[in-house]
């Protein structure tokens, strides 16, 4: 159960290019998810799907990639990364072909849950990697430019699937913004096998097959409502479910903690997770990402509330892609001079930026508005990087894939959580048919409530120095 992760003796000369590859598995995850949201009407029309089916291809996507990131993560730990990633990256291949040359709304949404598993399978290691590969001063940089790719990959995703359906190469139409995928896996799943090292225990351990099937259950009772409720109105089984999902998760935890003390191993090791200061900065990563639910938003309010259509509402969010770029080429001279504060200090910029961008649009100056979502993608493109290190360097190395997936599932998680209620809130506030002003007050309201949770998070990461001493002395040894 001890095993320890087989390591070079030195640091890999060829990491920096790997790390290219790597982040193709941080890239296409969020990517697919938010890039098809604008091709959903032409899906819709050329398959002659109803609302319900169309929905499912968002839905299937994103509820299968957050259910099976934990086992995505603890797969690299057990059978090694660089499989695991290329077996990932594979399915991932092989569903966007799916996908794209789906003869009906059936088979796509089999594909979105062959891409979901996939992606989920593949995400994980390139994080983990990053962690086994890069040493102390170097991690700042490597994790900035990961954090860059998550963030380009969510706010670009919308943007980049509007032009693709408006342009239609070769009269794909929609098909398009799956099939895109399929050039860049052709060039990255050889350059992995390249250039990627292998990463495994020396004396693998058994899969939890017990404790990956209970931890599927409870996260689906938990992510499942969250997806569906708002769209069904909340019915009766979402309620149910939501009332189940932390019963499930209780007992899965307490499964793995007598797994352990058997001297079995277990999914989700509580020992790994055992130290007070993980456990709080898992909670500020779960505060972290309601920023997902502002994307949802602000794309209704560019449409509902100025009559913008949707490639201008693409082209709008694009400050914040700028933000995250100049964040994360700023987030390691920042990390420099801050140390385990920069994750608070960045997300107290993206609260500032959201609360900001609340006054403007409650006092009707939207032209000003490129500016506080230049600061909310700067701080997001700092924020997320830090956080996440701030996670994974408090855990072994033999770990990393384990940390990496509670990480990624945390933000999932996190992501359906706010668009489910904050969501709820600005489509309460903001029915069909409201006035541009109602559209604008919902907006103001709901990113306030977003602020809120950005706030809550930078005080739950701001390091405790007499208590945290273990976990951030891999951040305090940044480059």
């Amino acid at each position: 159960m001890n095993a320890s992760i087989a390591e070079a003796s030195g640091p890999d000369a060829r990491r920096w290019i790997a790390l290219v590859v790597l982040l193709t598995g941080t890239l296409l995850p969020p990517l697919d998810f938010f890039i098809v949201n604008v091709a959903l009407p032409a899906i819709r029309d050329d398959l002659h799907a109803s609302p319900d089916v169309s929905q499912l291809v968002v839905s299937v996507y994103a509820t299968a990639y957050a259910v099976t990131l934990v086992l995505g993560g603890r797969l690299g730990d057990i059978l090694g990364r660089k499989r695991t990633f290329l077996a990932g990256m594979v399915g991932f291949g092989v569903a966007s072909a799916l996908c794209g040359l789906a003869p009906s709304a059936e088979v796509l949404v089999a594909g979105r849950l062959l891409q979901g598993v996939s992606a989920a399978v593949m995400a994980p290691q390139s994080l983990a990697f990053i962690h086994a590969l890069f040493q102390a001063s170097e991690k700042n940089r490597a994790l900035s430019l990961y954090g860059a790719t998550f963030g380009l990959a969510s706010a670009a995703g919308q943007l980049l699937g509007g032009v693709l359906v408006a342009a239609s190469p070769w009269g794909l139409g929609w098909r398009s913004v799956f099939l895109v995928n399929l050039p860049v896996i052709a060039v990255a799943i050889p350059a992995a096998l390249v250039l990627l090292p292998e990463r495994k225990a020396a004396d693998p351990e058994r899969l939890d097959l017990a404790g990956a099937a209970l931890l599927a259950l409870g996260l689906l009772a938990l992510v499942v409502p969250l997806i569906e409720g708002r769209e069904r109105g909340w019915p009766w089984w979402c309620l149910g479910a939501l009332a189940l999902a932390p019963l499930l998760l209780f007992v899965f935890w307490r499964y793995q903690n007598a797994r352990e003390r058997s001297g079995g191993s277990p999914l989700v090791s509580p020992s790994a997770l055992s130290s007070p200061a993980l456990r709080r900065t898992l909670v500020a990563t779960l505060f972290f990402y309601a920023l997902a639910a502002f994307f949802l938003i602000f794309s209704v309010y560019q449409q509902a509330g100025l009559h913008h259509g949707p490639l201008a509402a693409g082209i709008a969010i694009l400050p914040v892609g700028v933000g995250l770029l100049l964040g994360a080429l700023s987030g390691p001279r920042v990390a420099q001079r801050l140390h385990a504060r920069t994750a608070a200090f960045a997300m107290s910029l993206e609260a500032t930026g959201l609360a900001v961008a609340a006054v403007l649009v409650a006092f009707a100056k939207p032209a000003w508005l490129p500016l506080p979502l230049a600061l909310i993608g700067i701080g997001q493109g700092i924020a997320h990087p830090a956080l996440v290190r701030l996670n994974v360097d408090q855990v072994e190395e033999r770990w990393a894939g384990l940390a990496a997936g509670v990480v990624s599932a945390v933000l999932q998680i996190s992501a359906a959580l706010s668009v489910a209620l904050v969501g709820g809130v600005f489509f309460a506030m903001v029915p069909d048919g409201a006035s541009a002003g109602a559209v604008a007050h919902g907006f103001a309201v709901a990113a306030l409530l977003i602020a809120a949770a950005l706030a809550i998070a930078a005080v739950l990461s701001w390091p405790r120095e007499h208590r945290d001493a273990r976990g951030a002395r891999g951040v305090r040894e940044s480059a």
